[in-house]
């Protein structure tokens, strides 16, 4: 587990599960012999994608950024088609931190997308069940309307099993929220239309978590959006107009998806990595 100490907040990336997707699909319109330089891909075109949530422990509270696939949810063809190499393991490493699932007061979701909210619920014989029964979940509420009534594009990914069980626990929000002082969620639309993004701020600094619209340090370029996305023209404007501000102001990009590096500052240029936290595990 890699830890960032960040001022008053300490981050920690658990092992939610690992996938493994088409490279052109998470790259879209760019030549594969563009992005294959910039991100590792495999015989078939797959690029590795861990799921790991991210811990951020602050003032006394347990705070995760999304859930990761889940723990014995997903279906055969689900497995297949997600190219998933590992499940969650997310109990295990609480443990070895000293706490547990019931220690989890607040989950704050970028989207609910099957990759990023299937460890909102365990299955317990034929039931599902909270993964986290003390947290107060957040998402924004367009999110959380399509969640519960997909379209047809959607409904592939929105799954009932990941949010029935939890209802009674969620909050949403409009445009923006503000949690203990430090946390601010964000809703950019793009990949999904309820897609938010993530800041942190300790100790005059920043830290932003972008979600699905910047799922790798490779898709730093803001038309680099992927074919996942169900708008990407408010991907690219979203991706624009905040990579614009944390470069000018010296932010750190955080991720979710990516396999090589966990959290990561760039020059003011977007040129250079000025500073870095690898992914351990595939960087040994």
């Amino acid at each position: 587990m890699e830890k960032f100490d960040f001022h008053e907040m300490t981050l920690t990336w658990l092992d939610g599960g690992t996938t493994n997707l088409d490279g052109g699909t998470m790259f879209g319109v760019v030549p594969k012999v563009v992005w294959s330089k910039k991100y590792a891909v495999d015989e078939k075109n797959n690029i590795e994608l861990p799921t790991h949530p991210i811990l951020i422990q602050f003032d006394g509270h347990n705070i995760l950024v999304d859930s990761g696939l889940g723990d014995g949810k997903l279906s055969e063809r689900q497995i297949r088609n997600l190219g998933v190499t590992s499940q969650s393991s997310l109990d295990n490493e609480l443990a070895e931190l000293g706490l547990s699932a019931g220690d989890i007061d607040t989950v704050l979701m970028t989207h609910l997308h099957g990759d990023h909210a299937a460890g909102l619920t365990s299955k317990q014989g034929e039931e599902y069940v909270s993964a986290f029964p003390n947290a107060k979940i957040y998402v924004s509420s367009i999110e959380w309307d399509e969640m519960q009534h997909p379209n047809i594009r959607s409904r592939n990914t929105y799954w009932k099993e990941n949010w029935e069980p939890i209802r009674n626990q969620v909050e949403t929000f409009e445009n923006e929220l503000t949690l203990f002082g430090a946390i601010t969620m964000i809703h950019t639309g793009g990949h999904s239309n309820g897609h938010a993004v993530i800041k942190l701020e300790s100790g005059g600094e920043t830290i932003l978590h972008m979600g699905d619209i910047m799922p790798t340090h490779a898709h730093q370029n803001p038309l680099w959006v992927l074919a996942y996305d169900d708008y990407p023209m408010d991907s690219i404007y979203a991706k624009e107009r905040l990579m614009k501000e944390a470069l000018e102001k010296g932010y750190y990009f955080s991720f979710y998806h990516d396999a090589y590096y966990r959290l990561l500052k760039w020059s003011k240029d977007g040129k250079e990595i000025v500073e870095s936290l690898k992914y351990k595990e595939k960087n040994s």
